[in-house]
Protein backbone atom coordinates (compact mmCIF):
# COMPACT_ATOMS: atom_id res chain seq x y z
CA UNK A 1 0.00 0.00 0.00
CA UNK A 2 1.53 3.26 -1.12
CA UNK A 3 1.13 6.34 0.99
CA UNK A 4 1.16 9.96 0.07
CA UNK A 5 3.93 11.99 1.63
CA UNK A 6 2.58 14.53 4.06
CA UNK A 7 5.06 17.01 5.53
CA UNK A 8 5.47 16.76 9.30
CA UNK A 9 3.90 13.34 9.52
CA UNK A 10 6.45 10.51 9.85
CA UNK A 11 5.13 7.01 10.26
CA UNK A 12 7.30 4.04 11.08
CA UNK A 13 7.41 1.29 8.51
CA UNK A 14 5.63 -1.71 10.03
CA UNK A 15 6.36 -4.25 7.28
CA UNK A 16 9.30 -6.64 7.31
CA UNK A 17 10.97 -7.24 3.99
CA UNK A 18 11.69 -11.01 3.98
CA UNK A 19 12.98 -11.29 0.41
CA UNK A 20 16.64 -10.54 1.33
CA UNK A 21 16.37 -12.96 4.25
CA UNK A 22 15.13 -15.73 1.95
CA UNK A 23 17.91 -14.98 -0.54
CA UNK A 24 20.58 -15.28 2.15
CA UNK A 25 19.08 -18.52 3.48
CA UNK A 26 19.02 -20.08 0.00
CA UNK A 27 22.65 -19.13 -0.61
CA UNK A 28 23.65 -20.68 2.73
CA UNK A 29 21.68 -23.82 1.90
CA UNK A 30 23.48 -24.19 -1.42
CA UNK A 31 26.88 -23.61 0.22
CA UNK A 32 26.23 -26.29 2.84
CA UNK A 33 24.90 -28.73 0.27
CA UNK A 34 28.08 -28.36 -1.76
CA UNK A 35 30.59 -28.45 1.11
CA UNK A 36 29.05 -31.25 3.21
CA UNK A 37 30.11 -34.11 0.91
CA UNK A 38 33.62 -32.65 0.68
CA UNK A 39 34.11 -32.84 4.46
CA UNK A 40 34.30 -36.62 4.52
CA UNK A 41 37.89 -37.73 4.25
CA UNK A 42 39.53 -40.98 3.43
CA UNK A 43 38.69 -43.96 1.34
CA UNK A 44 35.36 -45.62 1.99
CA UNK A 45 35.87 -49.18 3.20
CA UNK A 46 33.58 -51.52 5.05
CA UNK A 47 35.59 -52.80 8.01
CA UNK A 48 34.98 -56.23 9.50
CA UNK A 49 33.28 -56.18 12.90
CA UNK A 50 35.09 -57.78 15.86
CA UNK A 51 35.34 -57.44 19.61
CA UNK A 52 38.72 -55.90 20.36
CA UNK A 53 40.18 -53.29 22.67
CA UNK A 54 40.44 -49.72 21.40
CA UNK A 55 43.91 -48.32 20.83
CA UNK A 56 45.35 -45.92 23.36
CA UNK A 57 46.04 -42.32 22.42
CA UNK A 58 49.52 -41.91 21.00
CA UNK A 59 51.68 -38.91 20.35
CA UNK A 60 52.53 -39.86 16.77
CA UNK A 61 49.97 -40.23 14.02
CA UNK A 62 49.95 -43.87 12.91
CA UNK A 63 50.74 -44.95 9.38
CA UNK A 64 47.48 -46.38 8.06
CA UNK A 65 47.46 -48.43 4.87
CA UNK A 66 43.98 -48.96 3.44
CA UNK A 67 43.09 -51.83 1.13
CA UNK A 68 39.73 -51.24 -0.56
CA UNK A 69 37.35 -53.88 -1.92
CA UNK A 70 39.07 -53.73 -5.32
CA UNK A 71 42.50 -54.44 -3.80
CA UNK A 72 43.93 -50.93 -4.27
CA UNK A 73 46.36 -49.48 -1.70
CA UNK A 74 46.06 -46.06 -0.03
CA UNK A 75 48.35 -44.41 2.55
CA UNK A 76 47.09 -41.76 4.96
CA UNK A 77 50.36 -39.78 4.86
CA UNK A 78 50.82 -39.77 1.10
CA UNK A 79 50.61 -36.56 -0.95
CA UNK A 80 47.08 -37.50 -2.04
CA UNK A 81 45.64 -39.91 0.57
CA UNK A 82 42.47 -40.50 -1.48
CA UNK A 83 44.40 -41.61 -4.56
CA UNK A 84 45.41 -45.25 -5.03
CA UNK A 85 49.14 -46.01 -5.00
CA UNK A 86 51.18 -48.93 -6.29
CA UNK A 87 52.87 -51.51 -4.07
CA UNK A 88 56.28 -50.07 -4.94
CA UNK A 89 55.19 -46.52 -4.01
CA UNK A 90 53.66 -47.80 -0.78
CA UNK A 91 56.90 -49.54 0.17
CA UNK A 92 58.98 -46.44 -0.62
CA UNK A 93 56.71 -44.03 1.32
CA UNK A 94 56.51 -46.27 4.38
CA UNK A 95 60.28 -46.84 4.38
CA UNK A 96 60.93 -43.09 4.25
CA UNK A 97 58.38 -42.36 7.00
CA UNK A 98 59.74 -45.05 9.32
CA UNK A 99 63.35 -43.96 8.70
CA UNK A 100 62.49 -40.50 10.11
CA UNK A 101 61.39 -42.02 13.45
CA UNK A 102 63.67 -43.03 16.28
CA UNK A 103 64.11 -46.78 16.70
CA UNK A 104 63.11 -46.83 20.40
CA UNK A 105 59.69 -45.23 19.96
CA UNK A 106 58.46 -46.57 16.64
CA UNK A 107 55.44 -45.18 14.85
CA UNK A 108 52.39 -47.49 14.91
CA UNK A 109 51.60 -49.10 11.57
CA UNK A 110 48.03 -50.25 10.88
CA UNK A 111 46.14 -51.87 8.00
CA UNK A 112 42.49 -51.02 7.21
CA UNK A 113 41.23 -53.81 5.00
CA UNK A 114 37.73 -53.79 3.53
CA UNK A 115 35.84 -56.91 4.58
CA UNK A 116 35.22 -57.67 0.88
CA UNK A 117 38.88 -57.21 -0.07
CA UNK A 118 40.91 -60.15 -1.33
CA UNK A 119 42.74 -61.70 1.63
CA UNK A 120 45.88 -61.95 -0.48
CA UNK A 121 45.92 -58.16 -1.04
CA UNK A 122 45.69 -57.50 2.72
CA UNK A 123 48.53 -59.96 3.34
CA UNK A 124 50.54 -58.32 0.54
CA UNK A 125 50.12 -54.95 2.26
CA UNK A 126 51.26 -56.42 5.58
CA UNK A 127 54.26 -58.04 3.91
CA UNK A 128 55.22 -54.77 2.21
CA UNK A 129 54.99 -52.96 5.55
CA UNK A 130 57.25 -55.47 7.27
CA UNK A 131 59.77 -55.29 4.41
CA UNK A 132 59.70 -51.49 4.75
CA UNK A 133 60.83 -51.77 8.37
CA UNK A 134 57.64 -51.92 10.43
CA UNK A 135 58.29 -53.98 13.57
CA UNK A 136 54.64 -54.80 14.14
CA UNK A 137 51.57 -54.29 11.99
CA UNK A 138 48.07 -54.05 13.44
CA UNK A 139 44.67 -54.47 11.85
CA UNK A 140 41.82 -51.96 12.18
CA UNK A 141 38.28 -53.26 12.70
CA UNK A 142 34.93 -51.87 13.79
CA UNK A 143 33.41 -52.83 17.13
CA UNK A 144 30.93 -55.69 16.85
CA UNK A 145 27.33 -54.88 17.75
CA UNK A 146 26.41 -56.02 21.26
CA UNK A 147 23.78 -58.74 21.64
CA UNK A 148 20.55 -57.47 23.14
CA UNK A 149 20.63 -60.20 25.79
CA UNK A 150 24.14 -59.19 26.90
CA UNK A 151 23.14 -55.54 27.07
CA UNK A 152 20.12 -56.31 29.27
CA UNK A 153 22.20 -58.38 31.70
CA UNK A 154 24.75 -55.60 32.22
Amino acid sequence: MASIYEPGKKRPMAEINVVPFIDVMLVLLVVFMITAPLLTQGVKVELPKTQAKALTEQEKEPLIVTVDSEGKFYLNLADKPNQAITARTLSYLVTSQLAKQSSENGRPVLVRGDKNANYGKVMEAMSLLQQAGANSVGLITQPAPQDKKLAKQS
